[in-house]
């Protein structure tokens, strides 16, 4: 399925006018990235390169396509000629996914002739800032649920396949599983689940519908205990079993208190082994403070699919220099808008995170034109993704988790708090001599990023 018109309707007007005006064909470079962090994050996280490719792979123009921006006037025949031999040609470098990113941060970068660079931005952008946001909330989450499983629950709460992204791009950022099938199978994370209260219900008793769960599912399986009575059900539950029950869940009350009860009569039964899994609208809040309570894993789900209170990250994606002039080879030249509050820094940019003796990250340096000098202990944080219109990037979902976790690693440990804050290193911008000099994005106005 082409993915072509998941765009928006200023994208092909802007390339008709471009065509008539001989201009669509200048080399232009984009640039993808954030003015802001959401309203006191410390850091990013960026998500869906993985898909953006996939995206890339099937922006193609067919007869459907074509019929219907004709028949609804939004193309003339010259652009639908165009269009019916798209395929994107360029090149894009950017951060890998799993990165953290900070404001300015060059997240992507997209050479090629305007039209072709620019048809891709809605695209790019849907991608981008819903995944990166979903990223982001489930760091957050697992950095507070320290060496205890998360397991991503959502599906219910998103749009269906907004559903399958979340849980791939809260794998990416450290949860163990998902309830989604359709995620699991097209991304290999593992799945999860097991009953819901409406199979007790079904019984006439929770012991029987225990017993049929056994029965299919094994004495490792979780049983939900507070459908009824909490103290009866894990009674009946640890008899059913011989105390080899795998786990509880639990998904109401106050979580802190009613774990640590569970807990207790699990150990005076003698099912020591027993895990307790807590679920109930959690989010990263919770988490924390649940940090000092006998649970084992967390089950989250509406507050990770809608980012955690920042459903999107504020990505945009501009032109920041085209080429002088029409002819082939023509010098590439610096734009940006001057907008006040939505300013954009011109020029090819480079990025590179400098680092301490103690390998702690320090700043999250950019160059304009030239390369940052390296002292040896900084890392390079761009690398190719289209190299011609030939893919280059290869790495997977799983090195994504582990860029995530390196990365985020390294960041001061101020990092990992969930309480409000700046971003947790400055962005420095140096111009083409190595000299600092403004940056627009520090401290950037509260505005729309449009």
């Amino acid at each position: 399925m082409t993915s072509a018109l998941l765009t928006d309707h200023y994208e092909l007007t802007m390339v008709q006018a471009a065509r008539k005006a001989g201009t669509a064909g200048r080399r232009s470079l984009f640039d993808l990235f954030t003015r802001r962090l959401p309203e006191g994050r410390r850091y990013g996280v960026v998500a869906g390169l993985g898909r953006v490719i996939e995206e890339i792979e099937r922006f193609t123009f067919g007869d459907e396509e074509l019929g219907f921006l004709r028949a609804r006037g939004v193309i003339d025949d010259d652009l639908a000629h165009w269009l019916a031999g798209y395929r994107f040609s360029g090149d894009i470098w950017g951060y890998p996914e799993g990165e953290v990113y900070f404001p300015g941060s060059p997240v992507l970068s997209v050479e090629g002739t305007f039209a072709e660079a620019c048809v891709l931005e809605t695209v790019l952008l849907s991608v981008y800032n819903h995944d990166s946001a979903i990223a982001a909330a489930a760091s957050r989450m697992t950095a507070m649920a320290g060496s205890r499983s998360c397991a991503e629950m959502g599906s219910r709460r998103t749009h269906e396949d907004a559903a399958v992204a979340a849980a791939r791009a809260a794998y990416l950022a450290g949860f163990g599983s998902t309830s989604n099938l359709e995620a699991g199978r097209r991304y290999g994370i593992p799945t999860i689940g097991t009953a819901a209260h409406s199979f007790t219900l079904l019984f006439d008793s929770e012991e029987a519908a225990f017993a049929a769960q056994l029965e299919a599912l094994g004495n490792d399986t979780t049983l939900l205990v507070d459908t009824y009575d909490v103290e009866t059900a894990i009674r009946t539950a640890v008899r059913l079993t011989g105390g080899r029950l795998g786990a509880i869940r639990l998904d109401s009350g106050d979580l802190a208190i009613t774990a640590r009860q569970a807990r207790d009569l699990l150990d005076d039964l003698g099912a020591t082994t027993t895990r307790i899994m807590v679920t109930s609208d959690l989010d990263e809040w919770q988490i924390a403070m649940l940090q000092g309570a006998p649970v084992d894993g967390y089950g989250v789900g509406t507050s990770l699919v809608t980012g955690s209170g920042h459903p999107t990250c504020g990505f945009v994606y501009k032109l920041v220099a085209r080429a002088a002039s029409d002819e082939p080879g023509a010098e590439m030249v610096p734009v940006g808008k001057k907008s006040k509050g939505k300013n954009t820094l011109g020029g090819r940019k480079f990025a590179m995170r400098r680092r301490g003796a103690d390998g702690r990250a320090e700043a999250e340096i950019i160059g304009l034109g030239a390369a940052p000098v390296n002292d040896g202990d900084d890392r390079d944080l761009l690398v190719p993704v289209y190299r011609g219109g030939e893919q280059v990037y290869t790495a997977t979902l799983g090195d994504a988790r582990v860029r995530h976790a390196e990365s985020l690693a390294e960041l001061p440990l101020a990092a990992r708090r969930i309480s409000r804050g700046e971003p947790a290193i400055e962005t420095i911008i140096l111009d083409g001599a190595g000299a600092e000099t403004t940056n627009p994005y520090q401290a950037a106005p509260l505005v729309t990023n449009l």
